[in-house]
């Protein structure tokens, strides 16, 4: 079986001014720069005349909105953007975000990072009521909760603070109505959503990448169970979800998600895999000749290896850069041929060299005995590998794809025999408290490394879980 890595579920976007703007460009060009969160789909949804338009499509961001469509759009108040990779729902047209609600009462569109727990109870519920359900995923489940509030209280934002205060698990959303915008982070901060502004517009998105896509200023993070809604006079009100803590922010989005110019929480995310990579030398110091990253998430840590170290950091593979993030394609097919083709190594740096890999996670191990094979036949002499994360060994149940325990290479060998596994000379996995180290204000969500979840994972979900994986 392939090694695909671990998958995150999407990026989100949000825009509302007091004046009509170019918000539809802008909205496609900070979903390029999320990009890297999923490439199954892309949506933009808009209020023009306080009409709801959505325009959604398979593929990358360049490939659903045609420079027509982004001309005809152009001028508007709010618009909502979405870049999806699946990890509830099946990767279709239907599943692609935002999702839209027009009803009597309220029409929103809906774009969500994350994954409800307890979304299969809640389906059932709704079902068992009579709803007619148009999707699979789990968002589709807050646009009718928030329209059945708004039906008892007739308040927007009421309805979306109450709606998010029945749900469980990881979820950053941006919420667009016809005049007004609202942006809601779980009590747990498992997934990052920010605030900025550019002019008088503001502006929210999962990454501050996404922000400096479009010139425009960081104002804060939105807080773990922050509820903030803007109307397009340019009024804003917070509100604060029940049981609001942070104690959940995902690690792996500084290992890897992210992208490694985006700050989290006020962490460089290029800073903290710069710092993995320190710790990594100084957890088992190794003479070699080069230290050299696996791109591009392996980059940040390997040039932290190699200040730390002495040793030089030199590339050792070109990325063809007309491939996506093999493992974030929905198809297993597509995932092996495209990283069939991604990385080729340069003969001319690793032959008759001793080399430090540095990559950022092993989950089945195919992926690292591929490249290290790479290596070997391209003459390098030998190859140690360092990984900046913990050895991956339970599933996660807040938003990103990891694979059942049984197929965890983790949970199948000891460190020795992954590195035998894999052909490596040596290997070396980030501690455990070394990841803690790369910011100790903050409480991290390390449930993928330890079991150890600071939300509640119920039996009913974790059956849930297993019958998704098995379907």
């Amino acid at each position: 079986m392939f090694n695909y890595k671990p998958k995150e579920e999407c990026g989100v976007f949000g825009m509302i001014s007091p004046k009509p703007i170019p918000a539809v460009p802008y909205a496609a060009s900070a979903l390029m720069a999320l990009q890297h969160r999923g490439e199954e789909s892309a949506g933009i949804a808009t209020f023009t005349d306080g009409a709801l338009k959505c325009k959604k499509g398979m593929g990358l961001v360049s490939e659903v909105f045609s420079s027509d469509y982004l001309e005809y759009a152009a001028n508007t108040k709010i618009a909502v953007g979405h870049v999806r990779y699946s990890t509830t729902g099946s990767c279709n047209l239907e599943n692609a975000q935002p999702i839209e609600t027009v009803h009597s009462k309220i029409s929103l569109a809906l774009a969500h990072n994350g994954n409800l727990t307890n979304s299969s109870v809640i389906r059932r519920d709704l079902v068992q009521s009579g709803m007619v359900m148009h999707t699979t995923n789990d968002t589709e489940i807050l646009n009718i909760l928030i329209v059945r509030n708004m039906v008892e209280r007739n308040d927007i934002d009421r309805a979306v603070v109450n709606a998010m205060n029945s749900v469980e698990g990881a979820f950053s959303i941006v919420i667009a109505t016809k005049d007004r915008l609202i942006a809601v982070r779980d009590p747990n901060g498992f997934r990052p959503l920010c605030m900025g502004r550019l002019d008088d517009a503001v502006v929210f998105a999962s990454e501050t990448c996404a922000l400096d896509a479009l010139g425009a200023d960081f104002v804060r993070d939105v807080k773990p169970g922050e509820v903030i809604s803007c109307d397009v006079k340019g009024n804003i009100s917070t509100y604060m979800l029940n049981n609001a803590a942070r104690s959940g922010l995902c690690a792996f989005e500084f290992i890897y998600f992210s992208r490694p110019d985006s700050v989290i929480d006020g962490i460089s995310v290029y800073k903290a895999r710069e710092i993995m990579g320190r710790a990594l030398y100084r957890q088992r110091p190794t003479d070699a000749d080069y230290v050299c990253g696996v791109p591009d998430s392996g980059l940040a840590a390997a040039q932290g290896y190699s200040q730390e170290s002495g040793i030089p950091m030199v590339p050792a593979f070109v990325k063809n850069k007309y491939v996506g993030r093999s493992f974030i394609l929905p198809d297993q097919v597509k995932r092996e041929s495209a990283v069939n083709v991604k990385l080729n190594p340069i003969r001319s740096t690793v032959e008759g060299k001793r080399i430090i890999l540095i990559d950022d996670s092993i989950v089945r191990s195919t992926t690292s005995t591929r490249i290290i094979k790479m290596l070997r036949r391209a003459g390098a002499k030998e190859v140690h590998m360092r990984i900046s994360s913990p050895p991956f060994k339970y599933e996660c149940y807040f938003g990103t794809d990891i694979d059942d325990r049984d197929k965890l290479i983790a949970n199948r060998y000891d460190v020795d025999g992954i590195c035998k596994k894999i052909g490596a000379d040596s290997l070396e996995y980030l501690s455990l408290e070394n990841l803690k180290a790369v910011s100790p204000q903050t409480t991290f969500c390390l449930g993928c490394f330890t079991g150890d979840y600071p939300a509640p994972v119920t039996p009913m979900l974790k059956n849930s879980f297993d019958k998704l994986l098995n379907d």
